[in-house]
């Protein structure tokens, strides 16, 4: 089994396992905000439901969002010293996505702030195409761990 002699030894695969598993949480709240907010744009400003979509929204990015971006870091930085994986050309490409995710994500949040003060400054099909770059994102991840293609 490859993987095993680094420093996190047999816990590499619980490491990895757990990597994963937060990812998924992460890539599920980065799908679900956008969607949120698609439905959001569409309520009259100050109404019960403006502000029931303002608090969903917020318990989307607390509970959802920010642990999981977290714990997805921190168990990736662990893989990337543990694997010696700096000097890879791949991993490199997925560091560089991982942190435009992250910055994806910044931005969701100051955008949610808009909303909630009542501003809409994109349009629901902006906000709809805005959605696809977390699963685009994913699926250049996907291959570039699983592939390794340089």
């Amino acid at each position: 089994m490859t993987g095993l002699t680094g420093f996190l030894g047999p816990a590499y695969l619980w490491v990895k396992a757990a990597h994963v598993t937060f990812v998924i949480f992460w890539m599920a709240g980065l799908f679900l905000l956008p969607r949120f907010y698609v439905y959001h744009q569409e309520t009259a400003i100050g109404s019960p439901e403006d502000r029931a979509w303002i608090e969903r929204e917020a318990r989307v990015r607390s509970i959802i969002l920010t642990p999981a971006m977290i714990i997805v870091w921190l168990l990736g930085l662990m893989l990337a010293f543990h694997l010696d994986a700096w000097g890879e050309g791949w991993f490199s490409a997925k560091l560089a996505l991982v942190v435009c995710l992250t910055a994806y994500q910044g931005w969701l949040g100051v955008y949610g702030k808009k909303l909630a003060d009542g501003q809409r400054p994109l349009s629901g099909k902006a906000v709809r195409m805005i959605n696809e770059i977390p699963g685009i994102a994913a699926a250049i991840i996907v291959v570039l761990v699983i592939v390794k293609p340089f």
